[in-house]
């Protein structure tokens, strides 16, 4: 099942007793565990009807017991299991008589990062409950998800203003929504979140170092985007962020430089690449600045990038630092001795 199923069939009231949910966002897990906990445990009651416990600290016995425990002044319990991709091998095998034959007035919850559905574990979950899988979302999904999360605010969001978020926050759930939620107040009752409205919640640092650094490799300027990166990693983001931010503005640059090939007007590649007018016309200009055989040759070295941040044990900073320099040695760059 995906999540935005059990989504939708949490918020209907329709809760089973087993669910064993993992994968690599954790933003929405955690949104839709605390969704479980309120629709099933008024909060007065979670002393007695809620159990937490944590899959290397705990005993499967304790587990099972508390599965197995009729609720107290309510119709259900909630146990909770987080880092369930902990629990030994001994506490799996006392829990497949929980996960075989799960009490009706329980719902036992684990949460976890990884399955291995080779296991009796489950294999014997997915037989009886249900394995939900939380995929981080794709850049494409984001404005949607984005633009959800306005509603349920009681706001309509810019399609420029969604744009801009995902430029300068990425795909962090957490961080989009407490931005989203930011906007929110500073528009108090109008309705309507601009761009102009994200760049004025969002840090001015962040704003200005997010579009200077994306700015200047458009523009191959090395000295600029250096100044822009220094600011980046010193006020805490993370360098894999920085990549994505770095590879949104280059596939849009790539997109452009194809259209402009083709011969395409400069009034219609906006629809066709999917870039609001908002931002059209430097990512216009700075597609002049590449080939189509340059715009391939930096998502190779994108990709380079991304597996050594992730591999080697060189400081973030000097991987980023060469990028910036091979991308802009074109444009005039020549890295000082």
């Amino acid at each position: 099942m995906k999540y935005q199923d059990l989504q939708n069939t949490v918020e209907r009231g329709d809760i089973g007793p087993l669910y064993y949910m993992y994968g690599d966002e954790p933003y929405l897990i955690e949104r839709l565990v605390r969704r479980i906990v309120e629709r099933l445990v008024p909060p007065d009651m979670r002393d007695f009807n809620l159990n937490v416990f944590y899959g290397a600290e705990n005993k499967g016995e304790d587990i099972a017991e508390a599965a197995a425990t009729m609720p107290m002044f309510s119709s259900r319990r909630v146990v909770l299991v987080r880092k369930a991709d902990e629990l030994s091998a001994a506490s799996q095998e006392i829990l497949l008589s929980c996960v075989r034959n799960p009490s009706p007035s329980t719902c036992l919850l684990f949460v976890g990062e990884k399955i291995d559905q080779r296991k009796k574990f489950f294999a014997e979950i997915k037989k009886v409950g249900l394995l939900v899988e939380f995929k981080r979302l794709y850049e494409n999904q984001l404005p949607v998800f984005i633009r959800n999360e306005a509603s349920l605010l009681g706001k309509r969001l810019e399609a420029a203003a969604g744009e801009m978020l995902v430029h300068l926050v990425g795909n962090n759930l957490r961080e989009l929504v407490s931005e989203l939620e930011k906007a929110s107040l500073f528009v108090g009752q109008r309705e309507l979140i601009t761009a102009d409205d994200i760049r004025s919640v969002v840090s001015d640092t962040k704003v200005n170092s997010v579009f200077d650094l994306t700015d200047a490799l458009g523009g191959r300027m090395p000295d600029k985007a250096l100044r822009s990166l220094d600011t980046l990693l010193r006020d805490g983001e993370a360098p894999l962020v920085i990549v994505a931010m770095i590879a949104r503005h280059f596939r849009q640059l790539w997109k452009v430089r194809e259209l402009l090939n083709r011969g395409t007007p400069a009034r219609d590649i906006g629809n066709k690449a999917g870039i609001n007018p908002y931002f059209l016309q430097g990512i216009i200009r700075q597609a002049g600045n590449f080939t189509v055989a340059e715009l391939g040759s930096v998502f190779k070295k994108l990709h380079g990038l991304d597996a050594a941040l992730k591999s080697t044990r060189l400081k973030p900073e000097i991987h980023l630092q060469d990028f910036i320099f091979e991308i802009c040695r074109q444009g005039g760059a020549e890295r000082p001795a």
